[in-house]
């Protein structure tokens, strides 16, 4: 039955279905049901706070040289021609990422990467968006918080996100994503 349904499944993604030759689990099954869609596709976003617009500029020594344009193209790259559709937005302001995290809420997104920058650790009012959205989040840090200044060793946002991914360098992001849109 598995592997009817499997086979069934991968002859639905061709247009050359041909219904007289589908497995008889299927052609057992009234007309309107034999309808097969494809997978949802899944909205997710990538947020980051104060200073990341000036990746490339900013520390390459820890940050390295990419740019968040060059993050966007690759992530894009990455997703394209899967059932992903991605936002991006940053901004330096508290305010307006505890705003953008409402708007994911209010028009269904599926989950969220947030590199909270230098909110991670003062920020509660961004804590409580994360956590009051009900939209998973996972955290991601371009650099290894942990083995740099003490202040940086504590995250005030990570306990409302699902995950914490810290030192990958950009690659964090699609780690996050991947890791997003493989949730059912």
């Amino acid at each position: 039955m598995v592997d009817t349904i499997a086979g069934a499944l991968r002859r639905a993604r061709h247009p050359s279905v041909n219904v007289a030759t589908a497995p008889p689990a299927i052609t057992a099954l009234p007309p309107r049901h034999r309808t097969f869609t494809t997978p949802a596709m899944k909205k997710l976003a990538i947020l980051n706070g104060p200073n990341l617009d000036r990746l490339g500029k900013r520390e390459p020594a820890v940050y390295g040289s990419a740019t968040l344009a060059d993050l966007e193209r690759d992530l894009r790259a990455a997703f394209a021609g899967r059932p992903v559709e991605l936002e991006f937005f940053q901004s330096n302001h508290e305010g307006a990422l505890i705003d953008h995290i409402a708007s994911l809420a209010d028009r269904k997104f599926d989950g969220f990467a947030i590199n909270p920058g230098g909110l991670t650790h003062t920020s509660v009012a961004l804590r409580d968006s994360i956590a009051g959205s009900s939209v998973p989040a996972v955290e991601v840090h371009i650099s290894n918080v942990h083995a740099r200044e003490e202040f940086r060793h504590k995250s005030v946002t990570a306990g409302a996100c699902v995950g914490v991914i810290a030192g990958l360098g950009l690659p964090g992001y699609r780690a996050a994503l991947e890791f997003l849109a493989a949730r059912g």
